[in-house]
Order: structure tokens, then sequence, then C-alpha cells
């Protein structure tokens, strides 16, 4: 029976869905299934998976659902996902041959329930590694900790417990498609640390389509999804009172890109909300100015490069 489940969100990217196939039949490792979830795509990516399942040489799942956006496509992975270990490879990436070996291995040797999964490397076609490495004194961290006290920076790759990973669903609002992934992992972090990989687990590429190149038309597209994302961010245990106040001026500019005219009273902290009133409209207007040329603000977005 496979421990692993590999998921990809996928929409219209089947001129390079292609890259990522080919990285997974030659896995050295063959312990895991391939889901992929592809949320509304109108290329050839159907007729391409199905030529891929033929073949009988990766086992693969295809899910099409209708367009909810990268955190839509999440939400229905992690609703289907039936092995013990989940980890997202996105449409443009691709996995490195013993990256699966890699991930069962070391699962094999250091499964806990007192974790929610281990964390591990992203690198660039060329081998440089995306950001910096994990501190060699840590054993084991929340995902918050990493980034906002132990200095980490750049896209990791994450490998989760699926009974866990089900947890915590993505909302879905009308007319947007944007909700941040790191919701769910700052969610799980609340109750279990992940242990720590310096392996390579996945290569990227970040495409001019994707997520990472769009930010700014995100945020002004989604709004609602935005400002939920900081609310959660706001509330959580692990931030301290500096972060929570840079969640909060984002969350007043998303709720005025919004017109959310009850965006104090539904601030979970209304005093900091309040202080961070002048620089949220500041940031606002800025976003505004940016991109008022390129966006329309209720215009769908569907980026699929969020490492």
């Amino acid at each position: 029976m496979s421990m692993l489940t590999v998921f990809t969100p996928t929409y219209n990217r089947a001129y390079c869905l292609g890259q990522l196939y080919e990285s997974l039949k030659r896995q050295t490792n063959k312990g895991f299934k391939w889901l992929i979830v592809d949320d509304g795509s109108t290329d050839n990516t159907r007729e391409l998976v199905e030529r891929w399942i033929s073949e009988g040489i990766v086992s693969i799942r295809y899910i099409k659902q209708e367009n909810q956006g990268m955190h839509g496509a999440h939400n229905t992975a992690y609703e289907h996902i039936d092995t013990e270990l989940n980890v997202c490879i996105d449409s443009d990436d691709y996995m490195p041959d013993k990256a699966v070996e890699t991930i069962i291995d070391f699962w094999s040797r250091n499964r806990r329930e007192d974790v929610s999964g281990f964390v591990a490397l992203d690198a660039y076609k060329d081998g440089r590694i995306i950001g910096t490495k994990l501190p060699e004194n840590l054993k084991q961290s929340t995902l918050f900790d990493l980034y906002q006290t132990h200095g980490v920076t750049g896209d990791k790759k994450l490998v989760y417990r699926s009974s866990l990973t089900r947890e915590f669903p993505y909302p879905l609002f009308q007319d947007e498609r944007y909700v941040g992934l790191a919701y769910k992992y700052y969610k799980l972090d609340e109750r279990y640390p992940l242990l720590l990989l310096n392996e390579v687990l996945c290569v990227v590429e970040y495409m001019e389509d994707g997520s990472s190149r769009n930010m700014l038309k995100q945020y002004v597209r989604n709004p609602k999804g935005f400002a939920f994302y900081r609310v959660a961010l706001m509330e959580s245990p692990l931030a301290s009172l500096t972060f929570k106040y840079k969640q909060a001026i984002h969350y007043v500019s998303s709720c005025m890109l919004s017109k959310n005219i009850k965006w104090l009273s539904e601030s979970p902290r209304k005093w900091l909300t309040l202080a961070a009133a002048p620089p949220g409209f500041l940031l606002y207007w800025y976003i505004r100015r940016k991109t008022k040329e390129i966006i329309n603000p209720r215009g769908r977005t569907n980026d699929y490069s969020v490492g």
C-alpha cells in the first residue's frame, strides 16, 4: 500500500505538466500515488492525463472540478487523499529522482504522532537552494517559528500527515479565487511542530503566469480572501504583537478594496486595527495606484505556483 500522495492542483498547465510526469516516472521508489486536481482547465489537460493513465507507469487519479482557485483545488485534494502522507508539487515544478525515496525513508525512521509531518527544501534548476537552508541545530519547529524566529527565507516543501490536512478547509468567497495557503499551515502549527529535513524534494521554476509573479493582482482581485487570512494571523497565539499589527494594516487595506464598511466591528483585534487604520489606508491607495491600469477588481485569477 502506498504511503505517499503527490498532489498537483492545475489550471491550463498542459504545456508544462509533462515535466512533472517525467520526473515521477523516474522516481527510484514507486510507493506513491499522483492525484491531479484540474481546477476547470480549458486546454487539453484531460486528454494528456488520460494518455498517461493508459501507460500504467504511474498510479494516477484525475479529478476535474469547476474553477475555485488554488485553495479550492487543495480542499478537493485533501478530501480525496487516502495515504498516510501527502505533498503538493505544483504543475510547473518537478521532483528529483530520489525525492519519493527520501520522503518514505525519512518518515519510516522518524514517524511520530506528536508532529504534523516535516519540512524540506525547494531548489532552482541549477541546484541553488531557494532562500536559506533549515537550521542545522534544530530537529523540529513550527513553520511560523522557522520564518519569524529562526530567519528562514524562501519557499520550502511541506510533507504532512494526511489525517491532519483534512482539518481547517479553506473558505470559498464568491467571485474570488485566492486564499493564502499558509492559513492551514499556521493552524496546524498550533497543534504540532514539523520535523526538519535539509534535503531537496522539489525543483521549482517560477512561471510568468504564477502567483508569485502576480501577487498585487491577486491582492486586488481577492480582497475578502486576503482579509480572512489576515484575521486568522491576528488571532494566532503564535504571533507577536508587532506581527499582528502588520497583519492589521493589510486587513484594513483589504477591507477597503472589498468596500467592507464593517472592517472595525469584524476585526478580532479592534484597538490594534484602529491603530493600523492610517497605514492601512495608505497601503490601499498605493495598491490602487500601482494596479489601476492592469486590474479589474472583480476579474478572475488562476495562479498556480505558490510553494
